[in-house]
């Protein structure tokens, strides 16, 4: 006996100790139901310590669906002595202190101690196993299940497993599959045995490889399977097992490889009898056990062979000029029937009898022909299959006919709308000029073409503000404008040279034989000619383009590539101020990776709300008070640092986030002015730009109402600043949506009047309420005595229409002194402010007004110096008037 052993009392705490060390958790509890014993292991499993479990019911490490009940069970074991779980082994899932859930088999001893009874219990983590139970049984459920076939052979190569897809497919029974050769159950009479065999080397080298197939049904059906095959080895290389996934591919693949080859050759505009040879080879590929013909049936009736690569020699010519009939073989019967004629003995069939001589000496003995016929129902051909013994047509033999008359209807009436069919797949149809896909194959042809000594130039043409066209004027002028410039750019190409439409407002120019300086020269030309006004839909219409080149091979030698670089290059020109162009160089593909980055970030911005609101005072000039404050949107990125509007704005527009940037403006806007004035900040107005999109949605209006609504502001309070752009369309959605906005209350302002085209006499009708003078007029007005002019004009106009006029980018005393002089009512720039933060702006108001109430005190002063002494009163005052 051990010696720890000898004296009972202290056997308890020996046990207990051993208990402790044990790998497996074990719980003991009291006749109470209070743990008494919690051993490390169970920590570990459980994540509590056991000085937060000893003592309480065993219900805290039991799942909480079962805790209400669990006292009754162990009760009813300690009072009935009935064995549930005692004495067995359950698996249970355990709640961990933290949450998360695990797997254990537990095991309970039944202790009787006296007259008390207690329990011990055992937990074993298995965890792992559930979880690769769970996974097995994924597995063979999605085994089952899929509709992919699945074989797995043994280390002799027989199979072991196939699933219900394998035998739905195949037709054989699960006794017969098992243990049989793949080859024996699979393989037919046109299998390609050289297919098999090499299959069999890569399996044997171990590698994974993956085939087409021609397999046979139990019932000899051809079936084209796509076999993924994986060789599973043993720690010491040898083969275990193999594991094939078979697709069937007989009608997804190889019918879309047949129809989209044919397709193609139609609008390649190859000619018809190479298309129907082209049908018939790649029918004898996928269906090798037939030989196939296509004949044409003429308006009189008459047989005109197109292709029969494989019939016997000099048989094609035999039936040329044959006239069709009932009794005529099965094509001149199923043309005159207009419906399938099969023959299956065409030694025997009456039909056959004065035609079968030279088929029958090809090895030719069955004969099935299905009409084809046009959209009209006229039967314009007949599409046959031959076979090499007395047979009747499969299943797969149907559904490639059923492909083929399609095709054949197809290419025969080609030549009734071949040029319609090329147009449509590879012309743009509004312009005529070739699409994408045609370009790139041109390009490609160009550039295999292009001798060593010579280059190819790629232009990207970018028409510049061709959006605020179409947002304008409509669509239709829009698509007039793609019309003019096209026959304009046309004008420019030379021989050799070909222009297409990639889409929207882009084109593409390759120059054939001509590098980098001939192609700008060509540019330079495009800009000429494009600066010409267009007359459109009654407007007349400024149009420029910016324009990107690359070279072959100087900065690429492929057709991707060179777009690439070309629209690279075209960026580069809009960043220039558009209507140019530049010419490719490397920091451009840098550039324009840059640009992608901006415009992610900034999608980033606007969906997470990291835009922010500045605000520009608007000073009157007639005595220096807040007339209003301007809202401007600014970017403060984490990464890219502070982000020039005159960069994300632009940006905005190309990817299509302004319109939402100028509603969030808006709201914004609208309450930070609220929380000012709620504050006692006193801000009479808030000016917000919107792009023309916004006045386009018909939405505006309520948009704005509800900004309102929820702000709590007067409409009077806020601004909403257009740009010339909007109100060029008469019929235009734009200028109802202007009227509702004005019927609300809101103000309108005509944002950079003087740089546009704004029609006087259609600005005198308009809800507008303000003009604003754009800051690049007022850069030259110290100066440039047009500029002034400009000015001027601008503000009689405000005047004479009784608008408010305001005056952007003043930065100097003498710019403001001036506009003063000539009337204008409000000016605001960095002569008083630059555009602030909200708590910034606070401060500099209240500056403001100090320095207004200053300057005040200071002009009540001088004019109380000014003034005369007041008469002094004699000291004598007689009544009555002077003289009396």
């Amino acid at each position: 006996m051990h010696p720890d052993l000898q004296n009972p009392e202290e056997a308890p705490e020996f046990l207990l100790a051993a208990l402790d060390q044990a790998i497996d958790a074990i719980v003991i509890i009291d006749c109470n139901n209070n743990i008494t014993h919690f051993n490390a292991a169970a920590e570990l499993m459980w994540g509590y310590p056991r000085d937060e479990i000893l003592g309480r019911n065993v219900n805290c490490l039991v799942p909480a669906q079962i805790q209400a009940h669990h006292n009754g069970y162990i009760e009813a074991n300690r009072t009935t002595g009935v064995n549930r779980i005692v004495g067995t082994s359950r698996e249970v899932k355990i709640t961990r202190k933290d949450g998360s859930e695990i797997w254990g088999a537990l095991s309970m001893s039944r202790v009787a101690l006296g007259n008390e009874i207690t329990y011990m219990g055992f937990v074993r983590d298995v965890t792992a196993e559930v979880r690769s139970r769970e996974a097995l049984a994924l597995h063979s459920l999605v085994s089952s299940k899929t509709t992919r076939m699945v074989l797995v052979t043994d280390h002799d190569r027989r199979i072991a497993y196939a699933n219900d897809a394998f035998f739905r497919m195949f037709g054989y029974s699960a006794s017969e599959t098992i243990g049989a050769l793949p080859s024996e159950l699979l393989a037919g009479k046109y299998t390609d045995q050289a297919t098999l065999e090499r299959l069999r080397r890569q399996i044997e080298l171990g590698n994974d490889v993956e085939d087409e197939i021609l397999a046979y049904t139990k019932t000899g059906n051809a079936v084209w399977i796509s076999a993924a095959i994986s060789a599973v080895t043993d720690d010491k290389g040898k083969l275990k097992n193999i594991v094939m996934l078979l697709t069937d591919i007989t009608e997804s693949r190889q019918l879309h490889s047949l129809q989209r080859d044919v397709l193609e050759a139609l609008a390649l505009e190859m000619p018809i009898r190479d298309v129907f040879d082209l049908l018939c080879r790649r029918v004898e590929i996928i269906a090798p056990d037939v030989v196939s013909s296509v004949l044409q049936i003429t308006a009189a009736g008459l047989i005109r062979p197109l292709a029969g690569p494989n019939l016997p020699a000099g048989y094609g010519e035999a039936l040329d000029g044959v006239a069709i009939g009932p009794e005529v073989g099965s094509c001149g019967a199923a043309a005159a029937l207009g419906v399938p004629v099969l023959a299956r003995d065409i030694a025997t069939d009456p039909r056959w009898l004065p035609y079968n001589e030279m088929p029958l000496a090809g090895g030719l003995r069955a004969c099935w022909s299905s009409p084809i016929k046009a959209k009209d129902g006229r039967v314009i051909g007949t599409f046959a299959f031959y076979f090499r013994e007395s047979r009747a047509p499969g299943r797969w033999h149907q559904k490639i006919v059923d492909a083929c008359v399609h095709l054949g209807a197809l290419a025969i009436e080609r030549e009734e709308s071949r040029n319609q069919i090329a147009r449509l797949a590879y012309h743009d149809m509004l312009t005529g000029l070739p699409n994408r896909a045609r370009l790139l194959e041109l390009t490609e042809q160009a550039i295999r073409d292009c001798p060593a000594d010579q280059h190819i130039a790629l232009m990207f043409i970018d028409l510049d503000h061709f959006k605020d066209v179409n947002d304008t004027l409509g669509h239709s002028v829009g698509d007039e404008l793609l019309v003019g410039v096209t026959q304009r750019l046309m004008g420019q190409t030379r021989s050799g040279d070909f222009l297409s439409r990639l889409g929207g407002d882009e084109f593409i120019l390759m120059l054939s034989d001509c590098d980098a300086e001939g192609a700008a020269t060509i540019a330079r030309r495009i800009t000429d000619v494009l600066a010409v006004p267009m007359r459109l839909g009654g407007h007349t219409v400024q149009v420029s383009a910016s324009m990107g080149i690359s070279v072959y091979p100087d900065n690429a030698t492929d057709i991707n590539s060179l777009m690439k670089f070309a629209d690279a290059a075209m960026y580069k020109a809009k960043q220039a101020g558009r209507s140019t162009h530049r010419v490719f160089s490397v920091d451009m593909n840098v550039m324009a990776e840059q640009r992608l980055a901006y415009v992610t970030a900034l999608r980033n911005a606007v969906a997470q709300g990291h835009l922010k609101l500045h605000y520009q005072p608007q000073i009157s000039t007639d005595g220096g008070a807040l007339y209003g404050v301007e809202a401007l949107a600014r970017w403060h990125d984490p990464v890219l640092g502070e982000v020039s509007p005159s960069k994300f704005i632009p940006l905005a527009e190309e990817c299509g986030l302004i319109e939402q940037i100028g509603v969030w403006s808006m709201r914004e806007a609208c309450r930070q002015i609220a929380l000012w004035r709620n504050a006692g900040v006193d801000v009479p107005c808030v000016s917000v730009n919107l792009s023309p999109l916004n006045f386009h949605n018909a939405k505006l209006a309520t948009v704005v109402a509800d900004v309102l609504r929820d702000s709590g502001l007067p409409p009077e309070a806020l601004m909403l600043e257009i740009t010339e752009g909007v109100i060029l369309d008469e019929n235009s959605a734009a200028i109802q949506t202007m009227d509702a906005i004005r019927k609300l209350g809101v103000g309108l302002s005509l944002d950079d009047f003087g740089t546009g085209y704004s029609s006087l006499s259609r600005l005198a009708h308009l809800p507008i309420g303000e003009l604003k003078i754009d800051r690049s007029l007022m850069n030259r007005i110290e100066v440039d005595d047009s500029a002034q002019a400009i000015i001027t004009a601008v503000v009689r106009v405000g005047q004479s229409l009784k608008m408010i006029v305001v005056a952007e980018g003043v930065e100097t005393e003498d710019q403001r002194r001036l506009l003063m002089q000539l009337g204008c009512d409000v000016v605001q720039g960095f002569l008083y402010a630059p555009a602030m933060a909200p708590a910034d702006f606070e401060r500099w108001l209240v500056a403001h007004c100090a320095r207004q109430a200053c300057t005040l005190l200071r002009e009540v002063g001088r004019a109380l110096s000014a003034a005369p002494p007041p008469e002094t009163t004699p000291a004598r005052v007689t009544a009555g008037k002077p003289g009396q």
